[in-house]
């Protein structure tokens, strides 16, 4: 696969009829739900699922979605969702990057980089990355520039 950096955690998605809209083509808000199933899977792989993030009292939220949408996926194609966290202040905000490709023909479909910062659940507010979000996240902070070929 062509991904735009090197060692991406990936998962599989198969275009269902529920996520076509009337233009006959995956609908944009199913990007963003594919999306949030690829960095939440991601994070559980990192060993940090909700039960961790109840017993810390402290998750990931996000605050603003980058998103382009290159081409368009149709019912029953497979694609395949990549993420890359490439930034962390290791304090309250985090980068992902995505990258969505067909595999059928390698095209890319869609791009997008997502901000999250570290909220407080019982409160909502704004706080510190525990040392378990430094360090579990830290283990797949990627460099930024691009993968060499």
């Amino acid at each position: 696969m062509n991904w735009d950096m090197a060692n991406p955690f990936v998962i599989d998605i198969i275009v269902g009829a529920d996520d076509i809209d009337g233009l006959g083509h995956a609908n944009n808000a199913v990007y963003v739900s594919w999306l949030e199933r690829c960095a939440w899977r991601h994070s559980q792989f990192l060993g940090l699922d909700l039960v961790e993030y109840q017993r810390l009292d402290r998750a990931m939220a996000v605050t603003r979605h980058e998103i382009d949408y290159l081409a368009s996926a149709y019912e029953d194609q497979e694609l395949q969702m990549a993420t890359w966290i490439v930034e962390s202040d290791q304090r309250l905000k985090m980068d992902r990057r995505f990258q969505l490709i067909r595999p059928q023909d390698g095209v890319t479909l869609l791009r997008a980089k997502t901000t999250f910062v570290c909220i407080e659940l019982s409160s909502g507010k704004p706080k510190r990355m525990p040392p378990e979000f430094i360090d579990g996240y830290g283990q797949a902070l990627q460099p930024v520039f691009p993968m060499e070929l």
